[in-house]
């Protein structure tokens, strides 16, 4: 069974998603210092325009996130499942990180609009720090559908 059949299953797939969107809200709460008011404030004006916005970016993206997933998942597999596919994801840290960025990567190569695409290529560094901080809260949440 792929890791596609697991998370997006009818069953998984709402549950997957309440999951991280809690995931999201803890990691934008743990982040501290200026960067961190900066990113806690964003989001916070992002909840308060849209509450539901965070939610719908993740079930639009998911899919996606699977896909780019899903070589780590065989890799896994392969290697007999051992250690756990959380401290297996936590193991390759950098790679997943660039790995679910490369889905907005794609979404940025299209957007037309000069300043959103500089702003984007400007963040994309800090943003790869900040996925790869959470890529150990992913592989335990991912981990909990694997059972």
């Amino acid at each position: 069974m792929s890791l596609k059949d697991i998370v997006l299953s009818p069953d998984n797939r709402p549950k997957v998603i309440d999951d991280a969107v809690r995931l999201v809200d803890s990691e934008v709460a743990s982040k501290s210092g200026l960067s961190g008011m900066a990113i806690k404030t964003g989001y916070k004006a992002v909840a308060a325009i849209k509450p539901t916005l965070i939610k719908e970016a993740v079930d639009t993206l998911l899919d996606r996130f699977v896909e780019r997933l899903e070589p780590f998942f065989t890799e896994w597999e392969q290697k007999g499942k051992s250690p756990g596919f959380d401290s297996f994801l936590s193991g390759r840290g950098k790679q997943v990180a660039n790995a679910l960025l490369g889905v907005t990567d794609d979404r940025a190569r299209g957007i037309q609009n000069g300043t959103i695409k500089k702003t984007y290529e400007m963040l994309r560094p800090q943003g790869e720090k900040n996925v790869e901080a959470a890529v150990p809260g992913l592989g335990r949440l991912l981990a909990k559908y694997l059972k």
